[in-house]
C-alpha cells in the first residue's frame, strides 16, 4: 500500500478485508447482525490499537483479532444461552439473506446452475461451521484468505507444523462431510 501507516492506508486495508471477514464471522455465529457486529469491533481494535503500525503488520493482526472477537461473542453466547434457555429457535433465525445469497455472481448465468452453487455453498457454510475451531480457522485463513503458512500460524498463535496439521485435517472432515461436491 502507497499509504504506510496513514489512516488513509488503514481504511483501504480495511476496505479490502471487510468481505472477508464478515464471511468468516458469518460463518461462526451463524448470525448477519452478529458477523456485523464482530467485524465492527475487531476494525475498531485494530485502529484503535495498530493503525499506526507498518501496513504489512496489518493482515495478521486483524485476523488474530477478529478470531478473538469470535471467541468472545462465542463466550458471551455460551452464558446467555445458559440463561436463556427457554427462547426458541425462531428467535434465533436470520431473515435477511447472508453475503453469498445477496451477491450476484454474473459468470453464472443459468438459475440451475446457480441454484446448484448456493446448495453448495450452504453445504460448506453448515460442514464449515461444524469443524472443531481450530481446524475451521487453518481452513478459512489459508484457503478462504490466502494467507500463508507463517502469517496463519501467527494468528493462530501455534507453530507452521500445527497450522498444517489443523489444515490437513479440516480439509479431511470437509471431503468426508462433502463428498465429490468439493473433492475438485
Amino acid at each position: 500500500m502507497a499509504e504506510g501507516g496513514t489512516p488513509e492506508g488503514l481504511n483501504a486495508f480495511l476496505l479490502q478485508a471487510q468481505a472477508r471477514a464478515l464471511r468468516v464471522a458469518e460463518i461462526a455465529t451463524r448470525s448477519r447482525d452478529d458477523a456485523l457486529d464482530v467485524v465492527q469491533d475487531a476494525m475498531l481494535h485494530l485502529a484503535r490499537a495498530y493503525g499506526r503500525r507498518p501496513p504489512e503488520e496489518w493482515a495478521p493482526l486483524f485476523h488474530r483479532i477478529l478470531e478473538n472477537k469470535i471467541r468472545d461473542w462465542q463466550r458471551r453466547q455460551g452464558v446467555r444461552n445458559r440463561f436463556f434457555f427457554w427462547r426458541s429457535e425462531r428467535d434465533d433465525e436470520e431473515d435477511s439473506p447472508s453475503v453469498e445469497e445477496r451477491a450476484p455472481d454474473l459468470a453464472i448465468p443459468d438459475s440451475t446452475e446457480r441454484l446448484m452453487q448456493d446448495e453448495a455453498m450452504a453445504r460448506l457454510k453448515i460442514a464449515l461451521a461444524e469443524l472443531p475451531e481450530r481446524q475451521r480457522q487453518a481452513f478459512v485463513l489459508r484457503v478462504w484468505d490466502g494467507l500463508s503458512t507463517e502469517e496463519t500460524a501467527q494468528v493462530m498463535g501455534c507453530s507452521d507444523g500445527s497450522v498444517k496439521t489443523h489444515l490437513a485435517r479440516a480439509l479431511s472432515n470437509l471431503r468426508g462431510k462433502l463428498g465429490d461436491a468439493w473433492s475438485n
